[in-house]
């Protein structure tokens, strides 16, 4: 072979070796791995309408869904590299610990309690809790209605909010856990509970889906922070993930998944919130 020729060979390779070093990422963090592999596993919720939902075929729609797939593409995972794990309130922090997820995006309130686990990136956006019940009841007006009534009050395994109105505001509620939200309203429209409690974003989903059935009561009495959970001490994908939320509420791509998600609701749009530290 000429020696041009074994200089040019000589010259792709380095430009090749060079190429395949800056593309590894650090695979001790989430981001690093998504650069090297260009795959994510992300746990979600299923059966959030208006977050997060996986529907008969299959496809997964919702505000929270397009959070994830935002900040997915934005550290370099297509759609077709993301695994999607079911998140369920009572999983979330031992899928993150034990290393099953890389993120979480399900609704997912940021707590101090919670903050002791793992890492939290928000809040992207802000809910308010609220009461879900029949359209026709008219004895719950608010949380501290629960009280003296013997009314049963619906809330998911896992989470805090059935147990936060039963000790701020209606001690003598009977509290009623089940798996899942969507077991929740089925109780409901059953009779065998009288209210279900979460955000009021989530409940404003069931509530477009059972429009003759159901109603949000509409008085919010808490503040709920949606953060992305990952696991704790990853300052360098907490760093870029926090830079995917920031351009997409800066984009408009933000409130027009909200629009498009929730805004048939009737449920207000918010501004996007400031990123906390």
């Amino acid at each position: 072979m000429a020696l041009a020729s074994l200089r040019a060979v000589a010259v792709v390779c380095a430009a090749a070796l060079v190429l395949a070093s800056c593309s590894t990422g650090d695979d001790t963090t989430v981001a690093g791995r998504a650069s090297s592999d260009s795959k994510l596993t992300i746990g979600i919720a299923y059966d959030q309408p208006g977050l997060a939902v996986k529907r008969m075929d299959g496809v997964l729609k919702g505000f929270d869904i397009d959070v994830a797939r935002y900040v997915a593409n934005e550290l370099g995972v297509q759609e077709s590299g993301i695994t999607w794990v079911e998140a369920s309130p009572a999983q979330r922090e031992t899928l993150i610990t034990t290393g099953q997820v890389d993120l979480v995006v399900t609704g997912y309130s940021i707590t101090p309690k919670r903050k002791e686990l793992i890492d939290f990136v928000g809040p992207y956006f802000i809910a308010g809790q609220d009461l879900l019940v029949r359209i026709n009841d008219n004895r719950i007006t608010g949380p501290d209605s629960l009280d003296n009534q013997d009314l049963r009050l619906c809330s998911v395994e896992g989470s805090t909010s059935a147990q936060y109105v039963q000790e701020k505001y209606a001690p003598g509620v009977r509290l009623r856990e089940y798996p899942q939200f969507s077991d929740c309203v089925t109780a409901l429209l059953a009779d065998n509970v009288d209210a279900l409690t979460t955000d009021d974003v989530i409940l404003a989903g069931y509530a477009a889906q059972n429009p003759e059935l159901l109603r949000v009561v509409g008085k919010p009495f808490s503040e709920e922070k949606y953060g992305i959970g990952l696991r704790k001490g990853d300052s360098a994908s907490k760093t870029k993930i926090t830079a995917a939320v920031q351009k997409m509420e800066s984009s408009g791509a933000w409130r027009k998944s909200l629009e498009d998600n929730i805004g048939q609701s009737g449920y207000r749009i918010p501004e996007p919130p400031g990123i906390e530290p």
